[in-house]
């Protein structure tokens, strides 16, 4: 007889494995394979992965992504780096919007960062406008250019990771280099280097990985910069007539590829981590307060003013004018734009209507959130309280799902879900809303887990023993016992996955039903025509929606929380 841990730990397996893993294996197949899912069998082994370093576009989106990707990486683990190093010794007053500016960076999607940056730098941009700056497009639509916007907008990544390797006091060992004849660089070299090494690595490869499969910077930049990617070539050959599944399917292999490298980079780091100098004596390191804070503040409050300001507050700006070549004068301010948002087709017809996207678009995240947090709270219970004998397979399928960006699990959709067999069955989904759930839920299932995983840890197992020696089942156990107890958790994990799932226009160009609109695509698309006063407007009115509301749903979270504590009593 299958016990009850068993059938839940086989049960989130298959689960994990229809919604993430096979979309993948679909993709990789279509490679060898092109015609697989579409009655078209033509075997032509792995002949087709060599065509990527003969024809051009394909080798020059591979050269574009890694180089792009190599040069963020770097140089993000430069800011990110030295920045941390501030914020663990210092004390100073810009060091809270330190912290609040990254956390904006990760929630802010990355498409309306890079049209704030167009918006800012480009011809017809803010600053070429107020100050005739005519160099300015020239530096930052190449290469270069392009490494240091995205470095300004990933290195969040790299920052948090530092940080977090830096919270305690490692002065003690340095100390005692020093005491046996060191010098200050044979210190740094020796004992400080070694310690932070890995939380470096796993910041640069975190970068590298959420650089090389963004798909929102190429399509902002579609608009006034050719620099085609991975990403946006996957994008290309699906939409493109007649469709290319075999170029999206070499390409997607080759970014799986990079992905899978970088993954192994960070669990490599993860591994070579040292914890054994954190003893009952370990103390967390105590901020100072710095001679010249003046200099401190105003160094890192620029920073922080160029990375965020500039890309929302030119949005902002360009929401206000009417006219975007005519600059910020009293006679071309107005509110038109957002005026146009809420009524039919926002005056064009070429753009579907911005209000029916959203309420299309926090439907879908609103059901997503909730299903990634049911599927990742029994995901977590399962690896962190069962013997299950399938643990390695689900712990496998969850780090999977983080080198699998929006593009690739896009295609592997397309690929499963549009089979005509399973139309006799009502499972033929694509082009049809509920297959955006699903990629919702799965590109979101991974942060639930971790962010859960994390609560679980401070539960001790010995409860749910008592409780399973007393007849508790399973079931019973998990909402009973553990979900009172990390329900704080839930709410964030759920949050987390509505904000990160609204806003992702990789899966939403891949999977948009017919007729369907979606708040993403509205906004992409009005930039695409050349309407920035409407989408700048929509970027402005959709971030603060969402901001907005998940401050409205945690304190109200909270507020129940707090009175059902109040009932026990």
């Amino acid at each position: 007889m299958i016990s009850s841990e068993a059938r839940w730990g086989g049960g989130v397996t298959l689960l994990l494995f229809i919604l993430i893993f096979l979309p993948l294996v679909a993709v990789l197949a279509n490679v060898v394979i092109p015609g697989l899912f579409f009655g078209r069998v033509e075997f032509q082994g792995l002949n087709l992965l060599g065509d990527i370093f003969v024809r051009p576009l394909w080798r020059q989106s591979l050269w574009n992504s890694v180089s792009l990707a190599f040069g963020v990486a770097t140089l993000g683990t430069v800011l990110g780096g030295v920045l941390a190093m501030i914020r663990a010794q210092w004390d100073f007053a810009v060091a809270r919007l330190l912290d609040v500016t990254a956390w904006a960076l990760l929630i802010v999607p990355s498409f309306m960062l890079a049209q704030g940056w167009v918006l800012f730098a480009s011809r017809d941009g803010l600053m070429n406008q107020w100050l005739g700056w005519e160099w300015l497009p020239t530096a930052v639509f190449q290469p270069s250019g392009l490494v240091v916007v995205m470095a300004l907008s990933k290195f969040p990544l790299a920052y948090l990771a530092i940080v977090a390797a830096m919270e305690w006091n490692v002065k003690q060992f340095g100390q005692a280099a020093q005491l046996c004849g060191a010098g200050p660089f044979t210190v740094w070299r020796t004992v400080q280097l070694p310690l932070l090494a890995p939380s470096f690595i796993a910041g640069w490869t975190l970068v590298f990985m959420d650089t090389v499969g963004d798909f929102g910077l190429p399509a902002a930049l579609s608009t006034v910069y050719k620099f085609p990617t991975l990403t946006y070539s996957i994008y290309s050959a699906i939409y493109q007539s007649p469709v290319r599944f075999d170029m999206a399917g070499v390409l997607a292999f080759y970014l799986v590829l990079i992905l899978t490298v970088a993954m192994a980079l960070l669990m490599l780091a993860m591994r070579r981590s040292r914890f054994d100098f954190l003893n009952a004596r370990a103390i967390k390191t105590i901020k100072r307060k710095p001679r010249h804070a003046w200099v401190l503040n105003t160094i890192v409050g620029v920073f922080l003013l160029i990375c965020l300001g500039i890309p929302i507050g030119t949005s902002t700006l360009f929401s206000f004018m009417r006219h975007a070549g005519e600059g910020l004068s009293i006679g071309n301010l107005t509110l038109e734009h957002y005026f146009s948002l809420f009524g039919q087709n926002g005056g064009d017809h070429r753009l579907l209507g911005y209000k029916e996207g959203l309420l299309h678009s926090l439907l879908i995240a609103a059901i997503a959130a909730v299903l990634s947090m049911i599927i990742g709270f029994v995901v977590a219970y399962v690896l962190a309280f069962t013997e299950s004998r399938f643990k390695s397979a689900i712990q496998l399928f969850s780090i999977v799902s983080l080198a699998v960006p929006g593009v690739v699990l896009g295609i592997g959709y397309i690929f499963i879900w549009n089979q005509k067999w399973l139309e006799p069955i009502g499972l033929h989904l694509y082009g049809s809303p509920s297959l955006l759930v699903l990629s919702a839920v799965a590109g979101s299932i991974p942060y639930a887990v971790r962010m859960q995983l994390g609560a679980f840890a401070s539960v001790s197992g010995s409860m749910l023993k008592a409780a399973s020696i007393q007849g508790a089942g399973v079931f019973d156990r998990m909402t009973q016992i553990v979900m009172p107890l990390v329900r704080q958790s839930l709410l964030i994990a759920t949050l987390t996955a509505f904000g990160t799932s609204i806003f992702d226009l990789a899966l939403a160009s891949m999977l948009q039903p017919p007729n369907y609109v979606l708040m993403p695509l509205v906004i992409d698309r009005a930039f695409e025509f050349g309407r920035y006063g409407y989408a700048t407007a929509a970027t402005v009115v959709s971030g603060g929606m969402v901001v907005l509301l998940i401050m409205v749903l945690q304190a109200a979270g909270n507020w129940i929380f707090r009175r059902m504590d109040g009932d026990r009593r």
